[in-house]
């Protein structure tokens, strides 16, 4: 997976670099509402990635990204054939057998622990998104593009919840209001450029604001993205505990 994963607003958001030449990225869906899996296949590929397969059930789902070993996979939680967590379950499986593959969830329903078992020890290459974000195509992609680079992509939603439940006497309770605002936002998987816009204050100040808080959650520091949104979700996931 490339590191040089573009934005929904720049060029190459949905390509890869293989010896120098730009390539798709390669996408594996799992969805068993056929109308949603043709529509996210549709979004995907007008947006430069490549659909190689798609799965209306989570054995097929892993069987599929197993055989294609794609760059990123889209796939629900909760597919047949139990319909529980079936979906859940085959991305872990994924994950242990394919590390390098990129898995961003999808829920009808916010659940932390579905995130939280999703992240387990790493937080590289991981997403977790509501249904409802699908329609919101630019965010979508992006984060489609961002966990097939390696990064991670959590929902508003999920991140503003978990960070709303406060641990006792934990790390969370040093760190300043605004502190909290750059910590949620950075969860989300944004760049300082991105956290600057949506609040609206200086890249300078951002990249204070992201220091003070590694300092205070006992973390170092790094110009590494994902090494950023692992920090964050660090502390979420000690948080849900």
């Amino acid at each position: 997976m490339s590191p040089a994963l573009g934005s929904a607003l720049e060029p190459g958001l949905a390509a890869r670099y293989v010896d120098g030449v730009a390539v798709s990225v390669r996408v594996v869906l799992g969805e068993d509402d056929v109308l949603l899996r043709e529509g996210i296949a549709r979004l995907l590929g007008e947006a430069g990635f490549e659909v190689v397969a798609q799965a209306g059930d989570a054995e097929d789902f892993l069987r599929k990204a197993l055989a294609h070993r794609p760059d990123v996979t889209v796939v629900d939680i909760q597919m047949p054939p139990g319909s529980g967590d079936d979906g859940l379950r085959a991305a872990l499986q994924l994950r242990d057998r394919l590390p390098e593959t990129g898995v961003l969830l999808l829920s009808q329903y916010y659940d932390d622990a579905y995130a939280l078992d999703l992240i387990g020890d790493s937080a590289e290459g991981v997403g977790y998104l509501l249904k409802e974000r699908v329609g919101e195509v630019d965010a979508f992609t992006d984060a489609v593009a961002r966990v097939a680079a390696g990064g991670s992509a959590l929902d508003p939603e999920v991140v503003g919840r978990m960070l709303g439940r406060r641990r006792r006497e934990g790390p969370l309770d040093e760190l300043t209001p605004r502190e909290r605002d750059v910590l949620a936002q950075l969860a989300e998987g944004k760049s300082n450029h991105g956290i600057a816009e949506a609040l609206v204050v200086s890249n300078a100040s951002v990249e204070k604001h992201v220091t003070s808080i590694f300092q205070k959650l006992g973390l170092k520091t790094s110009p590494t993205g994902h090494r950023r949104v692992l920090a964050a979700l660090t502390y979420l996931r000690e948080s849900g505990r």
